[in-house]
Protein backbone atom coordinates (compact mmCIF):
# COMPACT_ATOMS: atom_id res chain seq x y z
CA UNK A 1 0.00 0.00 0.00
CA UNK A 2 1.26 4.00 -0.61
CA UNK A 3 2.07 6.26 1.85
CA UNK A 4 0.18 8.70 4.01
CA UNK A 5 3.05 11.06 4.52
CA UNK A 6 2.48 15.05 4.04
CA UNK A 7 6.37 15.44 3.04
CA UNK A 8 8.35 14.26 0.52
CA UNK A 9 6.48 10.86 0.30
CA UNK A 10 4.12 13.01 2.25
CA UNK A 11 3.39 9.83 4.64
CA UNK A 12 2.39 6.54 5.56
CA UNK A 13 1.20 3.58 3.20
CA UNK A 14 -2.62 2.96 2.52
CA UNK A 15 -3.75 -0.26 3.24
CA UNK A 16 -3.62 -2.62 -0.11
CA UNK A 17 -6.46 -4.35 -1.41
CA UNK A 18 -4.33 -7.15 -3.43
CA UNK A 19 -0.65 -7.44 -4.59
CA UNK A 20 -1.45 -5.24 -7.44
CA UNK A 21 -3.59 -2.43 -5.88
CA UNK A 22 -1.66 -0.37 -3.31
CA UNK A 23 -3.22 2.88 -1.47
CA UNK A 24 -1.11 5.61 -1.26
CA UNK A 25 -0.81 9.16 0.43
CA UNK A 26 0.75 12.59 2.33
CA UNK A 27 4.40 16.30 4.59
CA UNK A 28 7.03 16.57 6.48
CA UNK A 29 7.00 13.27 4.57
CA UNK A 30 3.71 10.97 5.57
CA UNK A 31 3.22 7.85 4.44
CA UNK A 32 0.34 4.88 4.97
CA UNK A 33 0.66 1.35 5.75
CA UNK A 34 -1.89 -1.68 7.03
CA UNK A 35 -1.85 -3.75 10.01
CA UNK A 36 -2.87 -4.75 13.31
CA UNK A 37 -3.77 -3.26 16.29
CA UNK A 38 -1.61 -3.72 19.05
CA UNK A 39 -4.34 -2.12 21.56
CA UNK A 40 -7.89 -1.84 21.61
CA UNK A 41 -10.40 0.79 20.78
CA UNK A 42 -11.58 2.78 23.32
CA UNK A 43 -15.04 1.98 22.73
CA UNK A 44 -15.99 -1.22 22.77
CA UNK A 45 -19.11 -1.19 20.77
CA UNK A 46 -17.25 -0.06 17.37
CA UNK A 47 -18.57 -2.25 14.96
CA UNK A 48 -15.48 -4.67 13.08
CA UNK A 49 -15.66 -4.39 9.19
CA UNK A 50 -13.36 -6.77 7.72
CA UNK A 51 -12.79 -6.62 3.87
CA UNK A 52 -15.72 -6.42 1.42
CA UNK A 53 -15.86 -9.18 -1.56
CA UNK A 54 -17.67 -7.05 -4.24
CA UNK A 55 -19.52 -9.46 -6.57
CA UNK A 56 -18.63 -9.22 -10.31
CA UNK A 57 -21.58 -8.06 -11.50
CA UNK A 58 -21.74 -5.26 -8.70
CA UNK A 59 -18.27 -4.06 -10.01
CA UNK A 60 -19.16 -4.55 -13.50
CA UNK A 61 -22.17 -2.37 -12.91
CA UNK A 62 -20.15 -0.04 -11.27
CA UNK A 63 -17.41 0.24 -14.11
CA UNK A 64 -20.24 2.32 -15.94
CA UNK A 65 -21.26 4.52 -13.12
CA UNK A 66 -20.88 7.84 -12.70
CA UNK A 67 -19.85 7.51 -9.10
CA UNK A 68 -18.06 5.47 -7.01
CA UNK A 69 -18.39 4.03 -3.40
CA UNK A 70 -17.15 7.53 -2.55
CA UNK A 71 -19.64 9.14 -4.48
CA UNK A 72 -19.25 11.70 -7.03
CA UNK A 73 -15.66 12.93 -6.12
CA UNK A 74 -14.72 15.20 -9.25
CA UNK A 75 -18.04 17.29 -8.05
CA UNK A 76 -16.71 18.05 -4.58
CA UNK A 77 -15.50 21.58 -5.48
CA UNK A 78 -12.47 23.48 -4.26
CA UNK A 79 -11.98 24.94 -0.46
CA UNK A 80 -10.03 28.04 0.38
CA UNK A 81 -7.12 27.29 3.10
CA UNK A 82 -4.51 29.48 4.48
CA UNK A 83 -2.15 28.43 1.03
CA UNK A 84 -5.02 29.20 -1.67
CA UNK A 85 -7.67 27.84 -3.36
CA UNK A 86 -7.59 23.57 -3.28
CA UNK A 87 -9.41 20.79 -5.24
CA UNK A 88 -9.06 17.60 -5.53
CA UNK A 89 -8.96 15.61 -9.18
CA UNK A 90 -9.80 12.36 -9.94
CA UNK A 91 -7.00 11.57 -11.84
CA UNK A 92 -6.78 10.87 -15.74
CA UNK A 93 -4.35 8.94 -17.46
CA UNK A 94 -3.54 10.59 -21.01
CA UNK A 95 -3.42 13.86 -18.85
CA UNK A 96 -1.39 12.94 -15.33
CA UNK A 97 0.56 10.22 -16.02
CA UNK A 98 3.87 11.23 -16.58
CA UNK A 99 3.66 13.83 -13.90
CA UNK A 100 2.74 10.96 -11.07
CA UNK A 101 5.37 9.08 -12.56
CA UNK A 102 7.88 11.58 -12.02
CA UNK A 103 6.64 12.28 -8.45
CA UNK A 104 6.38 7.97 -7.54
CA UNK A 105 10.45 8.55 -8.61
CA UNK A 106 11.79 10.92 -6.21
CA UNK A 107 13.57 9.49 -4.01
CA UNK A 108 11.71 11.15 -1.01
CA UNK A 109 8.59 9.41 -2.57
CA UNK A 110 9.45 6.23 -3.22
CA UNK A 111 11.46 5.78 0.72
CA UNK A 112 7.46 5.53 1.73
CA UNK A 113 5.79 4.39 -2.17
CA UNK A 114 7.86 2.22 -3.25
CA UNK A 115 6.63 2.75 -6.79
CA UNK A 116 9.75 4.03 -8.42
CA UNK A 117 10.85 2.58 -11.87
CA UNK A 118 9.55 2.29 -15.24
CA UNK A 119 6.19 4.43 -16.51
CA UNK A 120 4.42 1.19 -17.11
CA UNK A 121 4.51 0.42 -12.80
CA UNK A 122 3.06 4.18 -12.02
CA UNK A 123 0.37 3.18 -15.08
CA UNK A 124 -0.27 -0.22 -13.19
CA UNK A 125 -0.92 1.08 -10.05
CA UNK A 126 -3.02 3.93 -11.28
CA UNK A 127 -5.24 1.67 -13.48
CA UNK A 128 -5.71 -0.72 -10.77
CA UNK A 129 -8.32 1.82 -8.78
CA UNK A 130 -9.59 3.66 -12.13
CA UNK A 131 -10.74 0.35 -13.41
CA UNK A 132 -11.23 -1.04 -9.70
CA UNK A 133 -14.92 -1.22 -7.90
CA UNK A 134 -14.55 2.47 -6.91
CA UNK A 135 -13.60 1.88 -3.46
CA UNK A 136 -10.39 3.86 -3.99
CA UNK A 137 -9.80 6.69 -6.22
CA UNK A 138 -6.74 8.32 -7.55
CA UNK A 139 -6.36 12.30 -7.35
CA UNK A 140 -4.23 14.92 -7.97
CA UNK A 141 -4.44 18.26 -5.43
CA UNK A 142 -4.41 21.19 -7.39
CA UNK A 143 -3.69 24.83 -5.31
CA UNK A 144 -4.55 27.67 -6.71
CA UNK A 145 -4.60 25.99 -10.30
CA UNK A 146 -1.26 23.91 -9.98
CA UNK A 147 -1.28 19.79 -9.58
CA UNK A 148 1.07 20.15 -6.95
CA UNK A 149 0.49 16.55 -4.91
CA UNK A 150 -0.93 13.03 -5.52
CA UNK A 151 -3.86 11.58 -3.11
CA UNK A 152 -5.77 8.32 -2.98
CA UNK A 153 -8.91 8.47 -1.04
CA UNK A 154 -10.90 5.01 -0.12
CA UNK A 155 -12.96 3.47 1.82
CA UNK A 156 -10.60 2.53 4.67
CA UNK A 157 -13.66 0.29 6.07
CA UNK A 158 -13.93 -2.12 2.57
CA UNK A 159 -10.03 -2.34 2.40
CA UNK A 160 -7.79 -4.68 4.16
CA UNK A 161 -6.69 -2.12 6.28
CA UNK A 162 -10.28 -3.27 8.12
CA UNK A 163 -8.61 -6.11 9.03
CA UNK A 164 -6.29 -4.60 11.65
CA UNK A 165 -8.52 -1.78 13.22
CA UNK A 166 -11.67 -1.86 14.73
CA UNK A 167 -13.70 -0.31 11.28
CA UNK A 168 -17.10 1.50 11.17
CA UNK A 169 -18.98 1.65 7.75
CA UNK A 170 -18.25 4.29 6.00
CA UNK A 171 -14.74 5.05 7.35
CA UNK A 172 -12.49 6.96 4.55
CA UNK A 173 -9.14 6.85 4.10
CA UNK A 174 -6.45 8.85 2.93
CA UNK A 175 -3.26 8.83 1.24
CA UNK A 176 -1.16 11.58 -0.05
CA UNK A 177 2.30 12.93 -1.75
CA UNK A 178 3.72 16.29 -1.88
CA UNK A 179 5.14 16.18 -5.41
CA UNK A 180 8.15 18.68 -5.39
CA UNK A 181 11.07 19.50 -2.46
CA UNK A 182 10.03 23.16 -2.47
CA UNK A 183 6.41 22.71 -1.31
CA UNK A 184 7.52 20.23 1.86
CA UNK A 185 8.54 21.21 5.06
CA UNK A 186 7.05 24.63 5.59
CA UNK A 187 3.83 23.02 6.99
CA UNK A 188 1.85 22.87 3.86
CA UNK A 189 0.96 19.07 4.61
CA UNK A 190 -1.03 19.69 7.42
CA UNK A 191 -3.03 22.52 6.02
CA UNK A 192 -3.73 20.56 2.90
CA UNK A 193 -4.62 17.26 5.24
CA UNK A 194 -7.07 19.40 7.27
CA UNK A 195 -8.85 20.76 4.46
CA UNK A 196 -8.68 17.23 2.30
CA UNK A 197 -10.25 15.82 5.66
CA UNK A 198 -12.68 18.42 5.64
CA UNK A 199 -13.90 17.62 2.06
CA UNK A 200 -14.25 14.27 2.70
CA UNK A 201 -16.65 14.72 5.97
CA UNK A 202 -18.57 17.68 4.07
CA UNK A 203 -19.33 15.66 1.21
CA UNK A 204 -19.85 12.11 2.62
CA UNK A 205 -22.30 12.23 5.32
CA UNK A 206 -22.55 8.76 6.19
CA UNK A 207 -18.89 9.57 7.24
CA UNK A 208 -17.82 9.96 10.74
CA UNK A 209 -14.43 9.51 10.78
CA UNK A 210 -11.27 10.12 8.32
CA UNK A 211 -8.39 7.84 9.30
CA UNK A 212 -4.66 7.43 8.02
CA UNK A 213 -1.86 5.46 9.05
CA UNK A 214 1.86 7.31 9.04
CA UNK A 215 5.23 4.95 9.84
CA UNK A 216 5.50 5.57 13.27
CA UNK A 217 9.50 6.71 12.43
CA UNK A 218 8.07 9.08 10.78
CA UNK A 219 7.38 11.67 13.26
CA UNK A 220 7.12 15.29 11.07
CA UNK A 221 4.05 12.72 9.22
CA UNK A 222 2.94 12.16 12.45
CA UNK A 223 2.83 15.83 13.44
CA UNK A 224 1.53 17.47 10.51
CA UNK A 225 -1.55 14.58 11.04
CA UNK A 226 -1.51 16.33 14.98
CA UNK A 227 -1.39 19.60 13.49
CA UNK A 228 -4.49 18.54 11.16
CA UNK A 229 -6.75 17.72 14.07
CA UNK A 230 -6.44 13.84 13.81
CA UNK A 231 -5.78 12.07 16.69
CA UNK A 232 -3.49 9.52 17.77
CA UNK A 233 -5.46 6.23 18.60
CA UNK A 234 -3.14 3.16 18.44
CA UNK A 235 -0.35 1.75 17.22
CA UNK A 236 -0.52 -0.92 14.74
CA UNK A 237 2.00 -3.45 13.12
CA UNK A 238 1.63 -3.45 9.40
CA UNK A 239 4.02 -4.92 6.65
CA UNK A 240 6.61 -3.43 6.95
CA UNK A 241 6.13 -0.72 9.36
CA UNK A 242 4.61 0.04 12.52
CA UNK A 243 2.08 2.82 11.80
CA UNK A 244 0.46 5.25 13.75
CA UNK A 245 -3.36 5.17 13.42
CA UNK A 246 -4.72 8.72 13.23
CA UNK A 247 -8.51 9.22 13.23
CA UNK A 248 -10.14 12.80 12.48
CA UNK A 249 -13.40 12.35 14.23
CA UNK A 250 -16.89 14.52 12.89
CA UNK A 251 -17.55 15.36 16.47
CA UNK A 252 -14.38 16.62 17.08
CA UNK A 253 -13.50 18.24 14.13
CA UNK A 254 -14.89 21.87 15.56
CA UNK A 255 -12.44 21.71 18.85
CA UNK A 256 -8.89 19.81 17.13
Amino acid sequence: MPPTDAGAGTGPRPAQPDSTTRHAATEGPLSPLFGRLTVQDEEPDSEDTLELCLPAKFVALRAGATTSLLGRLATWGSVVTPAGSFRLTPVRLDRDLSLVHRWMNDPAVAEFWELAGPRTRTEHHLRAQLHGDGRSVPCLGVLDGTPMSYWEIYRADLDPLARHYPARPHDTGIHLLVGDAADRGRGLGSVLLRAVAGLILDRRPPCARVVAEPDLRNTPSVAAFLSAGFRFAAEVDLPGKRAALMIRDRVLRDVL
